[in-house]
C-alpha cells in the first residue's frame, strides 16, 4: 500500500522514521512519499519536500513567508492528488496538517491517519471540529489524551504509547560509555554536570540560554553543559557562551542526560527526555514582557502544567518557572533542592517513578503501525 507521510520538525522527522520503519515490517509492499527530513529518507521513498523549507514558527516569521508557505501547501495538494496514497499519516505540524486533512477528506483521495495528536487540550480546543470531521483516526502517545478526546469530546482515539520512552529505552540498552569517556570525547573536566536544555528555536535560547547561565556562579564545583539542538547551528550559541565556562555538545542529547546531575529545560519534549533518563530537572521558560504573557496564558491556555511530565502524572513532579512565574531568585531556590543529598531531589525521583507508570506500553510505533495497516486492510 501506499503511505503519505508529512511532519513539520527534527522531531516529526525522528518519530516518522520509526513509524516508516514498523509500517514495513507489517506491510512488506508499503512505498513512501513524504515531507520530511533525512531520517525518514533513510527508510526509504521519496522526500518530496524537507521539513527544513516547511517550518516556520511564531506570527511575525509566518507572516514573512506566507508565499512559500502557500507554494509548499499546493505543492502537497497536487502531489496528494496526483499519486493518489492509500493512507495519508500526518503528524503533528497542525497548522499545516490540518489545512491537509481537510483537503484529503473533501476529495476522499485517501484514509487520514493523525499521528501525534495537535495539542489542543493546550490551546485552540476549537479545532476538535477539525478532527472529528476530517481525521479517519488520530493515534495519542500521550496517556491523558484519552480521557480529553474520549470523554469530553466524544472521540475514539487509539492510545499507542509513547515513542520518547521507546527511544529512551532503546538508547540506554545500546548506549556503553563511562562519564570519563563522554567528558574525554568532548574536552569536558572530570566535575559532575548540570545540563541545559535551551530550546530549538532562536528565540527560546535568546530569552532563556543566558538566565540559565546566571547559575555558573552559584555551583562552581559543577560544570554546564549545553545540548545543541539538531536543527540549530553551532554558531547561534557562540555568542551566548563565548568566553563563558559553558561547554556545547551538539546532537547528542541523550549522552549528555545519561551523565548529568541535574537539568535546566525549557519546556517541551525536553523535559519528557531528561525525566526518563532519571535527571532532577527545574522546568524554566523567560519570555519579554513576561506580565503581560502571564495574562495571555491564563486566558488562553486550558492546563494546569506545560510540562509533559507533569501533564502525564497528574501532578507536580517538576517545578515549572514558566513567563511571570519565572524569576532567577526562584530559579536558584529550586535547582538546589534537587542536587544530591537535597529532599526534593528524591522527591522528583519519586514522580519520575509515576510518570513511567501512567506512560504504560512500550513500542508506540510498531503498536501504530500494526493499527494503521490492520485498518486499512480491514
Amino acid at each position: 500500500m501506499k503511505y503519505y507521510l508529512i511532519v513539520g520538525e527534527a522531531s516529526g522527522d525522528l518519530h516518522a522514521s520509526h513509524l516508516m520503519r514498523e509500517i514495513k515490517k507489517a506491510d512488506n509492499e508499503a512505498e513512501f512519499r513524504f515531507f520530511g527530513g533525512d531520517l525518514m529518507a533513510a527508510q526509504g521513498g521519496t522526500l518530496v519536500r524537507h521539513y527544513r523549507d516547511t517550518a516556520y514558527m511564531g506570527f511575525v516569521t509566518v507572516v514573512r513567508h506566507l508565499p512559500s508557505i502557500f507554494r509548499n501547501m499546493a505543492l502537497c495538494k497536487n502531489d496528494l492528488r496526483e499519486w493518489r496514497p492509500d493512507a495519508v499519516i500526518l503528524v503533528d505540524y497542525p497548522g499545516f496538517n490540518l489545512d491537509i486533512a481537510h483537503f484529503v477528506h473533501t476529495e476522499k483521495i485517501a484514509k487520514v491517519f493523525y499521528y501525534i495528536s495537535p495539542k489542543i487540550w493546550a490551546w485552540k480546543e476549537y479545532r476538535i471540529k477539525n478532527i472529528k470531521r476530517d481525521v479517519d483516526h488520530l493515534f495519542s502517545i500521550l496517556p491523558f489524551e484519552v480521557d480529553f478526546f474520549e470523554r469530553k469530546h466524544h472521540y475514539p482515539i487509539h492510545y499507542v504509547g509513547n515513542p520518547t520512552a521507546d527511544e529512551v529505552m532503546m538508547f540506554k540498552k545500546n548506549y556503553s560509555e563511562t562519564f570519563l569517556q563522554f567528558c574525554e570525547r568532548h574536552a569536558l573536566s572530570q566535575q559532575p554536570i548540570i545540563a541545559l536544555l535551551a530550546g530549538s528555536r532562536r528565540s527560546e535560547i535568546k530569552d532563556n540560554l543566558p538566565r540559565m547561565m546566571l547559575m555558573l556562579e552559584h555551583f562552581p564545583d559543577y560544570q554546564f553543559v549545553l545540548a545543541g539542538a539538531p536543527s540549530v547551528d553551532d554558531e547561534i550559541y557562540r555568542p551566548f557562551i563565548e568566553g563563558s565556562r559553558v561547554r556545547l555538545v551538539h546532537n547528542e542529547t541523550f549522552a549528555l542526560l545519561s551523565h548529568a546531575t541535574a537539568a535546566l529545560v525549557t519546556s517541551g519534549t525536553a523535559t519528557l527526555e531528561t525525566a526518563l533518563f532519571g535527571v532532577p530537572q527545574v522546568v524554566c521558560y523567560a519570555v519579554p514582557m513576561a506580565r503581560f504573557w502571564g495574562v495571555i496564558r491564563r486566558l488562553f491556555l486550558k492546563v494546569k502544567y506545560v510540562s509533559l511530565v507533569n501533564l502525564i502524572a497528574d501532578r507536580e513532579v517538576v517545578p515549572e518557572l514558566v513567563v511571570d512565574t519565572y524569576s532567577d531568585e526562584r530559579l536558584l531556590r529550586e535547582l538546589r533542592a534537587i542536587m544530591p543529598g537535597e529532599e526534593g531531589r528524591e522527591r522528583m525521583l519519586s514522580g519520575y517513578a509515576l510518570m513511567r507508570e501512567a506512560i504504560g506500553k512500550p513500542d508506540a510505533p510498531a503498536n501504530a503501525a500494526r493499527l494503521m495497516v490492520g485498518l486499512l486492510k480491514g
